[in-house]
């Protein structure tokens, strides 16, 4: 049977096996999405700047707008309000950009 030790030296391994082949294959990689772009005239809003994607809508985040200064947790002022922000007024909490 395998000890941990040994499981884990192969897993130490594999990783950095898997690191140079990611690392060998990133130029090529690279190459065929610049001329796939390049064929088809896109442009960086098309690729990563879409509206209607979910993935990039749930990737983006809401700067926060409310601070607990005792804390510094933060508040963006969507959804259900955190607990040390509940029956205090909100303006006090403001976060100020002047």
């Amino acid at each position: 049977m395998t000890t941990y030790l040994e499981l884990k030296a192969k897993l130490e391994a594999l990783q950095q096996e898997a690191e140079a082949a990611r690392l060998a294959e990133l130029d090529a990689v690279i190459s065929e999405i610049r001329a796939t772009i390049h064929a088809y005239g896109l442009t960086v809003k098309d690729v990563f700047d879409s509206r209607d994607s979910p993935i990039l809508n749930s990737l983006r985040m809401q700067q926060p707008k409310y601070r607990n200064p005792q804390t510094g947790a933060t508040w963006s002022g969507r959804g259900r309000p955190p607990a040390w922000l509940k029956g205090q007024k909100r303006e006090l909490y403001l976060i100020r950009f002047d």
